[in-house]
């Protein structure tokens, strides 16, 4: 029951959320939109509270720092600086996802698939390719975040080979949404704008966060079964 209560919630305040961009309601987005990480965190806590962990710190920190981007992006449009404020702390945030998957991969003791870096590597370059001529100043800042996101795809999907694979399948899940919502934010932000773009951009984004979450849950439970 706890477990469905919190996911629901969470469900519940990102359909506002995206109804508040479907009908231009800045007013709702500033109330439900900051509720969505602490959710999860709220979630996530209440889950691996019996679990002794030295991994739950980094799940913690990343939606914090998400919750912190989440929020310096809702200002944007009263100060552009904003925006590069918001890009720093989801860089931070996914540096915590980066050494939260890393940490998985050293406690299974699994080998590194390199190939993985060829698929990401291209998919990276190609976009870069298409946006570069378009950041202007924000160049540097946008190749820096796309190789710190793109890494932690890579690290994401080397846990594919853990034993319980639907953990994996969901934390994967995660980061390929969490890439695909960045990328839909940079193509309509630097690229060219389109239609519903707020809406795809927020909803790949909040399931992205919610399975990774629901993922390292699943994992840190099946661990603590070991």
């Amino acid at each position: 029951m706890k477990k469905r209560f919190w996911i629901s919630l969470f469900l519940v305040i990102l359909l506002i959320d995206i109804a508040a961009i479907y009908f231009r309601n800045e007013m709702l987005r500033y109330v439900a939109k900051p509720l969505l990480m602490p959710l999860l965190v709220v979630y996530f806590i209440l889950n691996t509270t019996t679990f002794i962990s030295p991994l739950k710190k980094w799940i913690v920190f990343a939606l914090v720092f998400s919750w912190f981007g989440d929020v310096l992006l809702m200002f944007e449009s009263m100060n552009p600086a904003f925006f590069m404020f918001g890009l720093v702390a989801f860089l931070i945030a996914h540096i915590f996802y980066i050494l939260f998957y890393e940490n998985i991969i050293r406690l299974e003791n699994l080998k590194k698939n390199y190939w993985w870096f060829i698929p990401v590597l291209i998919y990276y370059v190609s976009l870069i390719y298409i946006l570069s001529p378009l950041l202007g100043d924000m160049k540097l800042a946008v190749r820096i975040y796309g190789i710190v996101i793109s890494y932690m795809l890579i690290q994401a999907l080397q846990t594919g080979m853990i034993k319980d694979r639907y953990a994996a399948g969901l934390m994967i899940a995660g980061a390929i949404l969490f890439i695909t919502s960045d990328s839909l934010l940079a193509i309509n932000k630097f690229y060219s704008s389109f239609d519903y773009a707020g809406i795809a951009i927020m909803f790949t984004y909040g399931i992205a966060q919610l399975l990774i979450t629901l993922g390292a849950v699943r994992y840190l439970t099946s661990v603590s079964k070991q």
